[in-house]
């Protein structure tokens, strides 16, 4: 996990930390996958292995992968299927694509924030199309940190400034919070673009605790 998902981690209701835990794995999974492989069609097999073995879970096949054991252990009772997991999927598929990404990639970026988002919702025993939007912004600013190509960047940058206007502004109920603070961050980032903020600094710390004390955008 991500030194800014570690410092979220520390806002969820302990009790449902293990199961947020296992969420975030299972995304950052996949795009382990396009950070460890250069060849796109190996990524793509790659991808679809874990969105096949997520599907497989709601049939009770759980392989002994620890990512895939613990959402087998801790998200499916809580109501997230492998189905729904494996929905991610398709959005880290679409940075597969070569450089510079087509706006289907930010596309695509934007739709797997809002599933991740959702999901997260879920778990946290709300429901809120707003955290959606906000999940779509985050993706959008998380794959412009980790890109490596300037055009792209700036493509991810764009969109996440557009669809910035659906949430800026808006308040998040107190248990959405730990979801909305991510979207606090990569708003912080859009402020700042081009530099990019390390992860985890005093700083980003200060902008999670302000955003957990008044849950506005």
């Amino acid at each position: 996990m991500t030194a800014d998902l570690n410092l979220v981690q520390l806002y969820v209701p302990a009790e449902k930390r293990p199961a947020f835990a296992a969420l975030f794995a299972v995304n950052d999974a996949l795009g382990d996958v396009l950070r460890s492989t250069s060849d796109a069609m190996v990524g793509r097999i790659r991808l679809a292995w874990w969105r096949e073995r997520l599907d497989e879970l709601d049939q009770g096949a759980v392989p002994a992968e620890p990512r895939l054991a613990e959402a087998a252990r801790l998200l499916l009772p809580a109501g997230i299927s492998g189905a729904d997991l494996a929905g991610l999927e398709v959005g880290w598929a679409h940075l597969l694509e070569p450089f510079p990404w087509p706006e289907l990639s930010a596309e695509a970026t934007w739709f797997r924030g809002m599933r991740l988002f959702g999901l997260g919702a879920r778990l946290l025993d709300r429901s809120d199309e707003q955290i959606q939007a906000a999940g779509g912004l985050w993706a959008l600013v998380d794959a412009a940190r980790h890109c490596s190509d300037a055009q792209s960047r700036a493509l991810m940058i764009d969109r996440a400034r557009h669809f910035s206007k659906a949430v800026a502004g808006k308040r998040f109920a107190r248990p959405l919070r730990p979801l909305s603070m991510l979207a606090a961050l990569a708003l912080r980032d859009l402020g700042r673009w081009p530099a990019i903020e390390p992860e985890g600094t005093p700083g980003r710390a200060l902008t999670l605790l302000r955003h957990r004390l008044s849950g506005r955008l």
